[in-house]
């Protein structure tokens, strides 16, 4: 397949945010005296929206005691925040892909106050074409953030592929018609990346990029 249109998800594939991810939601419990989850099930909600995200991470936590846990996992995350970097190879292959003349895409479990951060802290908000985040629309594993995506960017399903590290992701991809590429070096272990009958898997970015590039082009060629 030859893709025109690559979504990428942002926590465990571009940036190394899983374990900032799973001691926020780790350290907010513990401060509301709730149980804490285990580093396993903390890092299986990433990528889902909030609400999504704390019914299957925290479930004794009631709907009005999510405000307040929010801010103490924003608390948490944030203090980790400026120690954040990208995967190693990441702003290379996003540069390598865009001289192809491809679209680039997120689409992320973040809220959108939480990916321009992201985005103004890199430097890459110039490199994506548009983004979707789960405040704006349905949390994944709804396929409307990558039906939005297509849209806006006019890229049919048959040249679109999402690069995620979580089944939620690639279930998204398979629920919005389009091929989903796995990472293993993220949140979701490769039995439930392979659960999901992926385009391919891979284990780091050295591998993303040998898969990817060969497979990706402009619309027009």
């Amino acid at each position: 397949m030859t893709y025109s249109l690559v979504v990428f998800d942002w926590d465990g594939t571009l940036m190394d945010s899983t374990p900032a991810i799973v001691a926020a939601i780790q350290g907010a419990c513990r401060d509301m005296d709730l149980p804490v989850p285990p580093d396993e099930a903390a890092s299986w909600v990433i990528g889902l929206g909030l609400a999504d995200a704390l019914r299957a991470a925290v479930p004794e936590l009631k709907p009005e005691q999510w405000k307040a846990f929010s801010e103490r996992y924003r608390y948490h995350y944030l203090t980790r925040d400026p120690e954040l970097r990208l995967f190693d190879g990441i702003e290379a292959l996003l540069s390598a892909v865009a001289a192809t003349g491809a679209s680039l895409a997120v689409a992320t479990g973040k809220s959108r106050q939480g990916l321009d951060r992201s985005l103004d802290a890199t430097g890459l908000r110039p490199r994506f074409d548009a983004t979707r985040c789960a405040d704006e629309t349905h949390s994944k594993p709804h396929p409307a953030m990558l039906l939005e995506l297509m849209d806006e960017l006019m890229v049919p399903p048959e040249r679109t592929l999402m690069i995620g590290d979580t089944s939620h992701d690639l279930n998204m991809a398979r629920s919005a018609g389009v091929h989903g590429l796995g990472v293993t070096y993220g949140a979701h272990p490769i039995t439930e990346l392979q659960a999901c009958s992926p385009a391919g898997i891979v284990h780091n970015v050295t591998e993303l990029s040998d898969w990817l590039l060969p497979r990706v082009r402009s619309l027009a060629d």
